[in-house]
């Protein structure tokens, strides 16, 4: 098939997009970002790129601290909301009806109604161009109980997770897989003479 060539551009998809909480419990905001992913393993370190004329950049530039927040679908309307809003003009918490909740290890309070919550330390900032990076280290991990099974795994196919692709938010599909699938030996069916030889 033929394919058109375009000059470089962000065109990744799909991203997560993320609600970022950062302040106190006390004074508090929230902002959306496309821009975030993971960076390394062990340890693990995560980003998220802002533009400094957002309002949350000065707070985070501060802290040194934030809290991702993973959106599912039902929370669509409010986390567009907090991607065109400034914190600087409404309290996006009280407008969208989010609930604040401590964190463990930072000041930066959890959004409740999100199913997990990564509570980040800055390490790095790096101004890009129109986006400054900031590289941060993940401290701890915050999930709802209500999606982990009877050996404490989570299952994220369960939250409704939304992604964000090209200027548009779309529900997670199907799970088709998991990691490794391609390459997992079968485990082979015990044959009517060997189930036989065990009674």
């Amino acid at each position: 098939m033929a394919k058109q060539h375009w000059k470089g551009s962000v065109l990744l998809a799909p991203v997560p997009p993320a609600l970022i909480s950062c302040g106190t419990m006390e004074e508090h905001n929230v902002l959306t970002v496309a821009w975030t992913g993971v960076v390394c393993t062990h340890p693990p370190l995560t980003y998220i790129s802002v533009r400094p004329s957002r309002y949350s950049y000065s707070i985070i530039e501060k802290q040194k601290e934030f809290v991702i927040n993973l959106t599912t679908s039902s929370m669509c309307r409010e986390t567009d909301f907090c991607g065109v809003k400034s914190g600087k003009d409404i309290d996006k918490f009280s407008h969208c009806g989010f609930t604040p909740e401590p964190a463990q290890t930072v000041k930066a309070p959890l959004i409740a109604q999100c199913p997990v919550n990564l509570e980040c330390k800055v390490i790095e900032k790096k101004e890009l161009g129109t986006h400054t990076m900031f590289l941060a280290e993940i401290t701890c991990v915050n999930a709802d109980e209500q999606y982990l099974d009877s050996k404490g795994k989570l299952n994220l196919q369960q939250c409704g997770l939304m992604a964000y692709a090209h200027g548009e938010y779309f529900a997670l599909g199907r799970k088709l897989g998991d990691f490794g699938f391609s390459v997992r030996k079968k485990k082979k069916k015990k044959s009517i003479h060997q189930n036989q030889n065990k009674k």
